[in-house]
């Protein structure tokens, strides 16, 4: 079945509770980037340094991380539609306290309360979408993908449309959008069936003593590491207005959603995702190398091309997450997330560190040097990350085979695939 089909089943041929929750998830996602191109504003308007505003990140994806164990075990026991709910409910009220911050303590305060309601609502929105959706897994997840790369795109765009005027604004508008998605879902989501048994906050642990999922999860840390450098220091770096730093990161998740669904995909059809992932890696490592020590020219492109690198890789590490344990889905994405997300908290934290220890090129190099380390886990355990030949090839086609049935997520109901 080609998932682009607009006849039934097709990927345009979806009911309204599907659109509902695609919709909201691109908010979602928009709020992950929609502060890169105001952290200088955010510095300059709060009396605060580099490293102070990046712990708009850290506190987001620490709490995003810790709420992997968590999210699970919520929906599981109260369905996927209220945890939908509770999760724009968390974002609707910590966006909008956000923009109220009288100080980075308090901004970043309220930046960690938002963390938790995107992880509720993220982590739960590819369940309910496949489980709504018509034609199966493969439109269902696409959709998914798409969101997330147009939320990518779009959300430093609006943070600098809305943060010329103030930095106060994006905030504000993300509430705003928010409380639009929690009406549409309210309206037009019903109650999701839930699982059969409950998930517990130490499954997704137990998950990751499987010595594939393991090797995923670090090689991700390793990744996000380098991405994370990426989308929260480089801004410092770039040092330009917020429309053209938002241009810039524009174009950058233009690439990001382009790579991730349509390129990723035929890649590894052809080289297989093993191949693919780990030379991504590597080129991903001397892009970063070339942004950290070129001209600002040469920066701009590179922070722009390192989005088709990363959206490769984050199809790719979705692909193993999910196909590479024999832990119920779910349970094994939530532990592979809970590990890599720890990089993601720890990057904008520790690259305006090392630029006050050292100088602004080695962030860079250290971010290149994780990016590397993924690869080499990537080439080490190879054996353990490897999928049957027919799965790896059928996924990459985005087709279900007698190995692999139609996922089941929304009757397994826990976390499922956040971000990549």
């Amino acid at each position: 079945m080609d998932p682009f089909d607009a006849g039934a089943g097709g990927l345009l041929r979806q009911p309204k509770s599907v659109w509902a929750t695609a919709g909201a998830s691109v908010v979602a996602f928009m709020g992950i980037g929609l502060v890169d191109p105001i952290l200088p504003s955010i510095a300059q308007g709060l009396d605060a340094t580099a490293s102070q505003v990046s712990l708009l990140f850290t506190s987001y994806f620490l709490i995003t991380a810790v709420a992997m164990l968590v999210t699970g075990f919520v929906s599981s026991r109260i369905g996927g539609r209220r945890t939908l709910l509770l999760g724009l409910a968390f974002v609707v009220v910590f966006a909008g306290l956000a923009g109220t911050s009288g100080s980075v303590g308090e901004l970043v305060g309220f930046r960690a309360g938002w963390g938790l309601g995107n992880a509720l609502f993220v982590s739960t929105a590819l369940a309910v979408i496949v489980g709504a959706a018509a034609g199966g897994s493969a439109a269902a997840i696409l959709l998914y993908e798409s969101a997330l790369g147009l939320g990518m795109a779009c959300g430093p765009l609006l943070g600098a449309l809305l943060g010329d005027a103030s930095w106060r604004y994006p905030f504000f508008g993300t509430a705003f959008l928010m409380a639009v998605g929690f009406l549409c879902i309210a309206v037009f989501l019903k109650e999701q069936p839930k699982p059969a048994r409950k998930t517990s906050l130490l499954d997704p642990i137990k998950a990751l003593g499987h010595g594939g999922l393991a090797s995923a999860a670090v090689s991700a840390f390793f990744y996000n590491y380098t991405f994370f450098t990426v989308l929260a220091f480089t801004p410092f770096v770039l040092n330009m207005t917020p429309y053209k730093s938002g241009a810039v990161f524009f174009a950058w998740g233009v690439l990001l959603a382009v790579f991730s669904v349509i390129v990723a995909p035929r890649l590894q059809k052809r080289f297989g995702s093993l191949k693919v992932l780990g030379g991504s890696l590597v080129l991903l490592a001397a892009d970063v190398l070339v942004l950290g020590y070129g001209s600002h020219t040469a920066a701009v492109v590179c922070t722009i091309l390192s989005g088709a690198f990363i959206g490769v890789n984050n199809t790719v590490y979705t692909e193993l997450a999910l196909g590479v344990s024999d832990a119920p889905r779910p349970v094994a994405s939530a532990g592979y997330n809970f590990v890599r997300w720890f990089a993601a908290a720890a990057a904008p934290f520790f690259a305006p560190k090392i630029e006050e220890w050292t100088d602004v090129h080695i962030p860079f190099v250290v971010a290149a040097l994780t990016a590397v380390a993924g690869a080499a886990v990537v080439v080490v355990r190879r054996k353990a990350l490897t999928l049957p030949q027919a799965l790896d090839s059928a996924r990459a086609g985005g087709t279900p085979t007698a190995e692999e049935p139609e996922p089941k997520h929304a009757t397994e109901g826990g976390v499922t695939v956040f971000v990549n």
